[in-house]
Formats: structure tokens, C-alpha cells, sequence
């Protein structure tokens, strides 16, 4: 969709969800005319994201320890971008690892802050469970900004502040 094709489709489940036959062999594509046009979604830098904790909702997909910052795996400074809210991706499905139902992400969303012309972006670790955030928001009908560049992006910068512990209130 950023790339602004509008037939995109993401397979619930993953592959361990499909239901049909699997080959080895590699398809040969019909030739096409899609002419990718990004800009099709909205993205966030550093400086809108630091501004969306402030000004609107900014969710923070990863894992609740990571946001608190009791552990960080990967990137030099464990915590959050002050101001944003905890959402863990693993939240948006079910055991199974399907999507939960509309209705189920929309009230936790709501729950969470994503009040009818608030403006909500995600992000992560570096874009991946995020942009699995903004797919479960739209399925409520909410359009999502992405931080991609997200946690690794702004902990590459001493000088942003990083907030610990669990989210006020």
C-alpha cells in the first residue's frame, strides 16, 4: 500500500495458515504495469514521532520489558521515546496467531488512546512488528503513521531522550 498499489493481501497466519499446496519451483511473473508511486501511507521521522507522544498517540509495539527498558536485545539503550504509549504486537493476535477480530482491536486501541481524530503512529524496534500495528489498526479503521526507522533510529542519537519504567497512570 505505501507504494500505492491497492490489491495488496497479507495471508493471517502466516504460513503456517495456508491452506493450499507449496512447491520449490519459482514462478515467472506475467509482466505487469504497476508503477510503484510511494507516499501511498504516512511515515514518520524522529522529529514527528517525538511530536505525536506529545500531541496525539504514539504506540510502541515492542515487547512491555523492552519498553520499560529491564531488557534490550538488540539496540544501546534500553527504554521508550518519552511519551509513547505500550502495545505490544503480540497483543493484536490470537494464540493461534491469527489477527484478533476487529471488534477485539478496537476496543483495545481505544483502550489504549486511539480516540476518533486522534492521530496515532507506531513504532518498534526497527519497523517490522510495527508495521503489523498499523495493519491491525486499519482493520478498526484507524490509519496509522510508522515510524520506521523506530527504536534503533532513535537510540542512534545520544542527544533523544529515553524515557524507563512503566507508562504513568
Amino acid at each position: 500500500r505505501w507504494a500505492g498499489h491497492r490489491r495488496v493481501r497479507v495471508l493471517d497466519g502466516g504460513l503456517a495458515a495456508w491452506e493450499g499446496g507449496l512447491t520449490r519451483e519459482v514462478p515467472v511473473p506475467e509482466p505487469g504495469d504497476f508503477v510503484p508511486r510511494p507516499g501511498g501511507m504516512p511515515l514518520l521521522d524522529a522529529a514527528d514521532a517525538a511530536r505525536l507522544a506529545r500531541e496525539g498517540l504514539l504506540l510502541d509495539a515492542r515487547a512491555g520489558e523492552r519498553y520499560r527498558g529491564e531488557v534490550e536485545p538488540i539496540d544501546p539503550v534500553g527504554g521508550h521515546i518519552p511519551g509513547a504509549v505500550s502495545a505490544p504486537t503480540t497483543e493484536n493476535v490470537t494464540p493461534a496467531g491469527l489477527l484478533r477480530a476487529p471488534g477485539e482491536l478496537r476496543e483495545r486501541f481505544t483502550a489504549l488512546g486511539a480516540a476518533e481524530g486522534t492521530p496515532v503512529g507506531v513504532y518498534c524496534g526497527s519497523g517490522v512488528s510495527g508495521a503489523h500495528t498499523v495493519l491491525a489498526l486499519a482493520t478498526t479503521g484507524v490509519e496509522a503513521a510508522l515510524y520506521a526507522g523506530s527504536w534503533s533510529e532513535w537510540t542512534a542519537d545520544p542527544t533523544r531522550p529515553v524515557a524507563t519504567g512503566p507508562q504513568p497512570g
